[in-house]
C-alpha cells in the first residue's frame, strides 16, 4: 500500500475509534417515557443553567429559562437536535465531551459553585431530546 493510502486508512480508523469513544462516554438516554420541558427539564435547567443563561444579558445569548429559549439556541445556532440527543451540542457540553473546555456546562470552576450534571440528569435530557424536545 502506498504511504498516502496508508495514511488515509489510518486516519479513517482513528476517526472511527474517536467517534465510538465519544458515543461510549455519553450516559445512555433514560427510558422514562413522556419527558417534557415543563415537568422534567425546567427543574434541572433552573438548578444548573438559568443563573447564567437568563435575563437581559444571558451568556452566549442563550435563554434556558423557557422552552422557546432552549430551542432557539445561542447566537451561533441550535443546541438541541430534536430526535438526536447524541449529536445535540447541549448533550456534548453537559457531558463534557466537546473539544473546547470553554463549552463545558456548567463550567468546571464556575463562580456559582454549580456542580456538573449527573449521568442520570444527562440521560433524562437525552430522553427529552430523543422524544422530540417538547
Amino acid at each position: 500500500m502506498n504511504p498516502t493510502k496508508l495514511f488515509v486508512a489510518a486516519a479513517a480508523v482513528a476517526l472511527t475509534v474517536a467517534g465510538a469513544a465519544t458515543a461510549a462516554a455519553l450516559p445512555p438516554a433514560s427510558t422514562q417515557p413522556g419527558v417534557t420541558y415543563a415537568t422534567d427539564m425546567k427543574p434541572i435547567f433552573d438548578a444548573s443553567c438559568v443563573k447564567c443563561h437568563s435575563g437581559e444579558k444571558p451568556k452566549a445569548h442563550l435563554h434556558m429559562d423557557s422552552l422557546a429559549g432552549v430551542l432557539k439556541g445561542t447566537k451561533n445556532g441550535a443546541i438541541v437536535k430534536a430526535g438526536d440527543s447524541a449529536n445535540s451540542l447541549i448533550v456534548k457540553a453537559i457531558a463534557h465531551l466537546t473539544e473546547d473546555q470553554d463549552e463545558w456546562m456548567p463550567p468546571l470552576h464556575n463562580k456559582a459553585g454549580i456542580k456538573p450534571l449527573t449521568p442520570e440528569q444527562i440521560g433524562l435530557i437525552r430522553a427529552w431530546i430523543d422524544q422530540g424536545a417538547k
